[in-house]
């Protein structure tokens, strides 16, 4: 029986670079391209009408960049693994990008060889960072540590609450948090009274404060 080929779809506003991206994946016959996107909205339409199992974005895109779109991803619950593609070896948009739970973070001058790995590293459920960008992983986990050993009860929060942390960390409300997260808004505020307590924080825009200044770490 044949295996079941990864199905792609690639997001990038230059279709040339495009052209390139769909010849380096279609050499591997694990890998099947079933859909092309311009931009950030259509990919979004692609993802809900294909279903692909890989999203390949380009970050800076027209009328949705390529974390808009992760974030959408993210609200919506899509089930659909990221690989983000990008020109430059920014550590703030790592960091970002990280943040939202993307798994793949490729530099476009590294796409030729490094997709295809990419791609199959990511459905295995593990993280693939170009190599040329691996120092930013290693700076991003460095102060994660360091984080830590200020607030080792960071350790004590559950999954829930540091997502809830993350996303006080992106100034969103109680309200905003409760409808993303599909629970109540007393869930949220029960939640951001419980991280409070862990943390030892204290004060109305104390947790408001602490997120966003380690909003690259969370």
């Amino acid at each position: 029986m044949n295996k079941e080929r990864i199905r792609i779809v690639i997001a990038d506003d230059h279709p040339i670079f495009r052209k390139g991206l769909r010849h380096a994946i279609e050499t591997d016959r694990e890998l099947e391209i079933v859909g092309e996107a311009q931009d950030g909205m259509q990919a979004l339409e692609l993802i809900e009408e294909l279903k692909p199992a890989v999203i390949v974005l380009d970050i800076e895109m027209p009328r949705k960049t390529g974390l808009e779109v992760a974030r959408d991803i993210q609200k919506r619950n899509l089930p659909v693994e990221i690989i983000f593609l990008t020109m430059y070896k920014d550590e703030d948009m790592f960091n970002e990008a990280m943040s939202l739970g993307v798994k793949g973070y490729v530099l476009k001058e590294c796409a030729v060889s490094d997709l295809a790995m990419s791609v199959k590293t990511v459905i295995a459920g593990h993280h693939f960072i170009s190599p040329a960008v691996s120092e930013l992983l290693v700076n991003r986990n460095d102060r994660a540590r360091v984080l830590v050993r200020r607030r080792p009860q960071m350790e004590d929060l559950t999954v829930t609450e540091k997502k809830v942390l993350r996303l006080i960390a992106e100034n969103k409300t109680s309200k905003e948090i409760a409808i993303s997260l599909h629970v109540s808004y007393r869930t949220i505020e029960n939640h951001r009274s419980n991280i409070c307590n862990k943390l030892d924080i204290h004060g109305s825009h104390s947790l408001l404060k602490f997120a966003i200044e380690h909003k690259s770490f969370l």
